[in-house]
């Protein structure tokens, strides 16, 4: 079982940029595939990014490719999000996830995902 529980969410400008994090419990963080998702206000959950289990594999959806980066420290058990250039369609509630996989290859397919973090809302004004 591994707990997931966002932090760094809030609000800013648009133009500017905010980092989340991700903790995870357990000891097993290195066999997950982690993955960011969001979900805007009367809209579906989308994909957001995703890291392979040791970090050398990352696939963002098109949306913020070049914009964000995904990371992650396995010594910690943590994995970010660093958000540039933020857009008023960025504001959503964002989501990381684990999907328990060591497959180089990534998915953006939220039922590949097994555990949930709560959410952190992100709002970006224009």
């Amino acid at each position: 079982q591994v707990q997931l529980a966002e932090s760094g969410g809030g609000l800013v400008q648009a133009g500017g940029s905010l980092g989340l994090s991700c903790a995870a419990s357990g000891r097993t963080f290195s066999a997950y595939a982690m993955g960011w998702f969001r979900q805007a206000p009367g809209k579906e959950r989308e994909f957001v990014a995703a890291t392979s289990w040791n970090g050398r594999n990352t696939y963002y959806a098109d949306s913020v490719k070049g914009r964000f980066t995904i990371s992650r420290d396995n010594a910690k058990n943590t994995v970010s999000l660093q958000m540039n250039s933020l857009k008023p369609e960025d504001t959503a509630t964002y989501y990381c996830a684990a999907d328990r996989t060591l497959s180089p290859l990534l998915t953006s397919r939220e039922a590949e995902y097994d555990y949930w973090g709560q959410g952190i809302q992100v709002t970006v004004s224009s």
